[in-house]
């Protein structure tokens, strides 16, 4: 696994966002999508709408603008990056397990 520092630039749904990754020695990743690892929110379109919007805006008050670290190490079929992400302490991708805004997904 790799840790990195980031900012959080969009949160398109309550497992979606995009980041700009800090790589260290002043090279940045700029609007790199990722996908959070083991975990699976409603679409925020379609029949799971509104519980969609509900995760998506948990979860941009919480990290959106915010330095985050990231944990990764592979990416996925369609070509996120699949990681966790941690607020402080916190792991966001556990958080929103927690509270019920995300069910597992393996």
């Amino acid at each position: 696994m790799y840790i990195y520092n980031a900012i959080i630039v969009s949160v398109y749904d309550g497992d979606t966002v995009t980041a700009d990754i800090d790589l260290g020695f002043e090279v940045w990743l700029k609007g790199q999508k990722l996908r959070l690892l083991n975990i699976n929110t409603p679409e925020v379109r379609g029949k799971e709408k509104a519980e969609g919007i509900v995760s998506r805006d948990a979860l941009r008050s919480r990290i959106l603008g915010k330095e985050v670290k990231i944990k990764s190490d592979r990416k996925g079929k369609y070509g996120r990056w699949l990681v966790e992400i941690f607020l402080d302490d916190e792991n966001i991708n556990n958080w929103l397990l927690a509270e019920g805004l995300a069910k597992p997904y393996k």
